[in-house]
């Protein structure tokens, strides 16, 4: 085989590596949910990039690793958007190319002291900019952050009330990182086993300094999944079920009653005859109902999907329409653009319209609940700013009945988690047809889930609780302590530069005087 053969069968395999290689976090989340995983997932990633021969080779390998990564986290929206899925996984895996140059610039060969020192900051970095510039709901929001796989770890949960999933998702980067020196520069072990040490060591201080949330009683919230409902007449039957399970209820004396997202699917201004069935569930089980509606509005134009409040009083006027859409599920971008995905998958014929403002309704027996619609709550500074808006329950109506037979119901109400951790917040999650989950304020699971296969109804004993958790004071600071680092590192790199020693002025030296001439010349 000929030099330029090899050059080419070594750049498939490096090409293929790091498509695994950035795949292989998948395993971390839900379904499988090895949260350990997720703590050496990055190690075979990072010794393919810094063993890249130049920085181009490695924001290439940076770049394949994120389409992989994002690939294999999202997989189950291959059944809708065919091949869009990849498209879009191609663009945001870009994102990290330039992670991938920083591996290379901080890890290759045998990394000094002061190197690795900077590598268990910047890389870690690097990753929280990529989380955050595909946080943006424009480019489908913050699913799959690394730091969300730790959903059911206790620790990891306790240190998310201080920083949010953005300080889990730096410290998991920082053990990776540590990791992949460790078994790879033999020179580097003390340095990186020190590192490994330092982080344990912060991180177990602010376990012990985080305040835990503090008890203030509780309330009875049912949840109503009618399970998969399918036909040209789903909507009325699918409200006939909801309204049958909601009857079980009397005589369980729930505060709170809520259904899934797009469990009603008509204004209930047009169609009094629904208010007036909700109304009478309302007396009849003696608490308020929380439904969703995904319908026309007869009193502006558009669909919208909204969280509405009934009372024995019929709408109590108490309404919240979805801020944050579904790119392609819920509206397409740019539609006379990308429009033609509405032919290779199931991406929305009509675009939703979008709400304006977060709302805190106030419910029957004094309780006040923030509600979210489907994947807002994968973003924390929405459940953050209900929180801190006065929400003593944090409520997320779901639906992911089109990805039914996924891991994505699953990946969903893992989220519930880490908001109620965040926040020190219960969080409800509902939906239509599972997974409904509900968490206590430190992120624990209450009670049993009621799963995909599951059609029912259950009554939660949702502990509450008061205080501020560091997160909802501070907010995102483990982001802002990130893009310091990275501006910190830009302008040592240009200050650094050949280019701009080479171009800088050279100072005048007034050439030097002799008092008794040249020596080569004596008298001169």
């Amino acid at each position: 085989m000929s030099m330029t053969g090899d050059r080419f069968a070594s750049r498939r395999w490096r090409g293929a590596a790091a498509l695994l290689a950035g795949a292989l976090p998948m395993f971390a989340f839900p379904a499988p949910s090895l949260w350990w995983f997720a703590y050496v997932a990055l190690v075979p990633w990072i010794l393919l990039i810094r063993s890249a021969p130049t920085g181009r080779r490695a924001a290439y390998d940076g770049w394949l690793g994120g389409l992989g990564f994002m690939l294999a986290v999202h997989h189950w929206l291959l059944p809708s958007l065919h091949v869009f899925t990849v498209v879009i996984a191609a663009l945001l895996g870009a994102l990290w190319a330039p992670w991938g140059w920083l591996v290379r610039r901080f890890l290759a060969g045998v990394p000094t002291p002061g190197r690795l020192a900077g590598a268990l900051v910047v890389l870690p970095s690097g990753w929280l900019m990529v989380e955050l510039v595909r946080s943006w709901q424009g480019l489908g929001g913050p699913w799959g952050l690394l730091g969300s796989s730790q959903w059911q770890v206790e620790p990891a949960l306790r240190l998310a009330s201080v920083g949010g999933v953005w300080l889990l998702s730096f410290l998991v980067v920082v053990l990776n990182v540590a990791l992949a020196v460790l078994v790879s520069v033999r020179e580097s072990r003390i340095p990186a086993l020190a590192g490994v040490l330092a982080t344990a060591a912060a991180a177990s201080a602010a376990w012990v300094w985080s305040p835990r949330p503090d008890a203030d009683g509780g309330v009875r919230i049912a949840v109503v999944q009618p399970g998969v409902v399918d036909g040209a007449d789903s909507g009325e039957r699918r409200f006939a079920r909801e309204e049958a399970l909601t009857r079980q209820l009397a005589g369980r004396k729930p505060d709170l009653i809520v259904w899934g997202e797009s469990s009603v699917g008509f204004d209930l201004a047009d169609r009094p005859d629904l208010a007036g069935r909700l109304t009478a569930l309302s007396r009849l089980t003696g608490a308020d109902i929380l439904v969703n509606v995904d319908a026309r509005r007869s009193d502006r134009p558009g669909i919208y999907k909204s969280s509405v409040l009934v009372g024995p009083g019929g709408p109590t006027g108490d309404r919240y329409d979805k801020m944050r859409l579904v790119p392609f599920g819920e509206y397409i971008p740019a539609r006379s653009l990308l429009g033609w995905a509405t032919s290779v998958g199931k991406a929305a014929g009509e675009d939703r319209r979008n709400g304006s403002e977060q709302v805190v309704m106030d419910v029957g027996h004094g309780l006040r609940v923030g509600p979210m619609v489907c994947f807002e709550s994968a973003f924390p500074d929405m459940s953050r700013r209900l929180a801190g808006d006065g929400a003593e329950v944090l409520v997320a109506q779901s639906s992911t009945s089109s990805f039914q037979h996924s891991w994505a119901p699953a990946q969903h109400a893992s989220l519930a988690a880490l908001r109620a951790a965040e926040t020190g917040r219960p969080v409800l999650h509902a939906t239509l047809t599972g997974v409904s989950a509900v968490h206590g304020p430190s992120g624990e699971r209450v009670g049993s889930r009621l799963g995909t296969g599951s059609s029912g109804s259950a009554v939660y004993e949702v502990p509450l609780a008061r205080g501020v958790t560091p997160y909802v004071r501070f907010g995102d600071w483990p982001v802002h302590a990130a893009l310091l680092v990275l501006a910190s590192l830009g302008v040592t790199e240009c200050l650094r530069s050949p280019r701009l020693r080479r171009t800088a002025p050279r100072p005048r030296v007034r050439p030097a005087r002799t008092v008794h001439g040249s020596p080569a010349r004596p008298g001169h």
